[in-house]
């Protein structure tokens, strides 16, 4: 859970969203005692913008959509813009790692990485996809 400082800069961060952005949420009603507290979190972060969206799926029984955003494992978020670019998050987004989920919705809504021109040209170098992961936590 947040502070109601810290739910006003949410808001105004995502109030600077140009594009509309689904948060594709995948639970599973056994064995996920983290996928309610995963769904509230997701709709808190929804409920501050109407840009933000939030539609739920099952991961055992929506097959189709499992497929279709590859997610592994419940709780899951694939937060997508106008084109889906493969960004998960998988876990509760909450607490000191709700900021890498507000990142990857800026994106998503239209903001773009803030990357340097650089990096942006390294990475049209590659000439295959990469797939990386990255683990957030507190500790």
């Amino acid at each position: 859970m947040y502070s109601p400082g810290a739910a006003t800069d949410l808001q105004r961060r995502l109030a600077t969203l140009s594009s509309p952005v689904r948060l594709v949420f995948f639970t599973q009603t056994f064995g996920c005692d983290t996928c309610l507290p995963a769904r509230q979190a997701a709709d808190r972060i929804a409920a501050l913008s109407e840009r933000v969206t939030v539609e739920e799926h099952n991961l055992v029984l929506d097959h189709e959509q499992v497929a279709e955003y590859g997610v592994e494992w419940a709780p899951a978020l694939a937060v997508v813009g106008t084109q889906d670019v493969g960004m998960r998050y998988y876990g509760i987004p909450d607490g000191y790692e709700i900021e890498s989920l507000v990142d990857a919705i800026e994106i998503a809504g239209g903001g773009g990485p803030a990357l340097s021109d650089e990096t942006l040209d390294a990475l049209d170098a590659l000439d295959r996809d990469v797939h990386l992961r990255v683990f957030v936590t507190p500790t």
